[in-house]
């Protein structure tokens, strides 16, 4: 997930995603509309007492709204550092923690595949929510015997009170909820760990994601009389779990499986030259039922063209522009001994859907295209893992059913 880099902390950096610059106000708001409810709720749930009368003049309202509502993203950050300071103790590498509509997301650059690892990493969030929560609430038990007038500030003892009882609620509430078992959340994670004990871990990930889209599914259906929030979030919670169950059941299904196993080899590669016309490559797109290209120059990579590179050209020009005035020079590549899940988490970081092959000598052995890859796929979900030789003779099969698309 994109973001602002707005610091970082332990090596780990820290992004603000644009729609937590719309929910944070929006927060803020609804929290100063109703203080007075709030500060009722408080005020019976912790104990604590809350004069709401010191809470309701002026613009004090909305500055508690946005304290609280600051409070409360700040726990969810500890939250979230939680779950990564715990993952780096395992050795695994933190990509970025950014905060957003939703909350807060730990970008990992691998998944947890041991179980005892994934556990220890979910939990962690939640025991953080509520070792925050618990230090909230000691702040108002250590408010309770000050005058009103202590601190000197708008609203007194009851502003510092309702700010510091509100998050201690929230925070246990957010341990408590993220605890349900709706995977992806911290409880679907626990319980994936638990189920992988016993199954390998790619069953384990399909049985959690089952029980998490019943658990949207349920979700979806409270929002839809209490709040029209929780139907978002259970939408996210539905394509989260479907996201990373198809990410955990490809790379099972790719392990051991490189890219010199399922590439189109450069003896069976269509390429173009930089001098090509646009007309020609468009002609040849249409023949050939090809959509990129490797553009080669006295037999070396210098660049790559695709159709989206070719529309930008009005038809009636297509005969003055050349392959190279909107080939891309900027490539990303990929060896042969890369595992094919890697090549495929590349070109879905990069948003390009095939990826030139460059063995150590720099040199053009291959390309690697998203339809090789679901074809080899599906020929492994369809034949069962297969060995190292049957592997590169599958590898190459696959290649061939559709080369270069």
């Amino acid at each position: 997930m994109r973001g602002i880099k707005i610091g970082s902390a332990f090596g780990i950096p820290i992004r603000l995603n644009w729609t937590f610059l719309l929910i944070l106000p929006l927060f803020a708001f609804l929290i100063g509309r109703d203080v007075a409810v709030i500060a009722e709720v408080i005020g019976e749930a912790l104990p604590a007492t809350i004069d709401a009368t010191q809470l309701e003049g002026g613009y004090l309202p909305w500055i508690l709204g946005f304290a609280s509502a600051i409070g409360l993203f700040v726990g969810v950050l500890l939250h979230e550092f939680g779950h990564s300071l715990v993952a780096m103790r395992y050795g695994y590498e933190i990509d970025s923690i950014t905060l957003w509509l939703l909350g807060g997301l730990a970008n990992f650059t691998e998944i947890p595949e041991d179980w005892r690892h994934e556990f220890w990493i979910a939990i962690a969030g939640p025991i953080v929510s509520v070792i925050v929560g618990a230090s909230c609430y000691l702040v108002v038990v250590a408010t309770g015997g000050l005058t009103q007038g202590a601190f000197g500030i708008a609203g007194g003892v009851s502003a510092v009170r309702f700010v510091f009882g509100y998050l201690a609620l929230l925070n246990i509430i957010l341990a408590v909820f993220n605890m349900l078992p709706a995977f992806p959340m911290d409880g679907g994670r626990v319980l994936r760990a638990l189920l992988a004990r016993n199954m390998p871990h790619a069953t384990a990930t399909q049985r959690a994601a089952s029980i998490g889209k019943v658990f949207a599914f349920m979700l979806a259906v409270v929002g839809l009389f209490a709040n029209w929030f929780l139907i978002f979030l259970a939408l996210f919670i539905y394509i989260a779990a479907s996201g990373e169950a198809q990410q955990t059941t490809l790379a099972a299904a790719f392990q051991d499986v490189t890219v010199a196993d399922v590439m189109t080899p450069r003896s069976e590669l269509e390429v173009v030259t930089k001098d090509t016309t646009i007309a020609e490559l468009i002609d040849r797109m249409f023949h050939e039922r090809h959509t990129g290209y490797p553009v080669i120059q006295n037999g070396s990579l210098v660049g790559m063209v695709t159709l989206s590179d070719a529309r930008g050209i009005e038809e009636v020009e297509r005969d003055a522009y050349l392959v190279e005035d909107v080939m891309e020079r900027d490539l990303v590549t990929v060896t042969p001994d890369t595992d094919a899940m890697e090549a495929m988490q590349e070109m879905q970081r990069n948003d390009i859907g095939r990826l030139p092959v460059i063995d150590e000598s720099d040199e053009l052995v291959g390309l690697i295209s998203r339809t090789d890859l679901m074809t080899a796929f599906n020929v492994i979900q369809s034949s069962g893992p297969p060995d190292a030789v049957v592997q590169r003779s599958l590898g190459s099969r696959a290649a061939k059913v559709e080369p270069n698309r």
